[in-house]
């Protein structure tokens, strides 16, 4: 089964300064290219900063880093206003992240044509 980060929040999603701290430190490829204006301002990173909680706009929803940090913190890797679940299925499934009234969920990719 694959393994998908969704936010079930109607913001945006996001991870937290913590939550970006630890994908640096385990090498995730897109959190090591990002500023952490945390260390900046490291007694105002705490979890009701919303300019220093919100991260991880690049990164994979299905990275496997992402994933395990989401399980290790869990609600502690929830960026500012985020809610972050994470979804299973099927590995030989194409998918896509949609959002509906702007709360993602994952769907199965369809063919249209017009």
């Amino acid at each position: 089964m694959r393994k998908i980060v969704i936010n079930k929040s109607y913001e945006t999603f996001c991870v937290s300064h913590k939550a970006l701290l630890r994908l640096k430190e385990l090498g995730q490829r897109e959190a090591l290219q990002e500023t952490d204006r945390g260390a900046y301002w490291p007694q105002s990173a705490t979890p009701r900063e919303p300019s220093l909680n919100q991260y991880g706009a690049l990164i994979p929803r299905d990275d496997e880093k992402l994933v395990r940090v989401v399980e290790e913190l869990g609600e502690e890797a929830n960026g500012h206003c985020a809610e972050l679940k994470i979804v299973e299925i099927p590995d030989d499934v194409a998918w896509e992240i949609e959002k509906t009234d702007g709360v993602e969920h994952v769907s199965v990719v369809h063919r249209t044509w017009g």
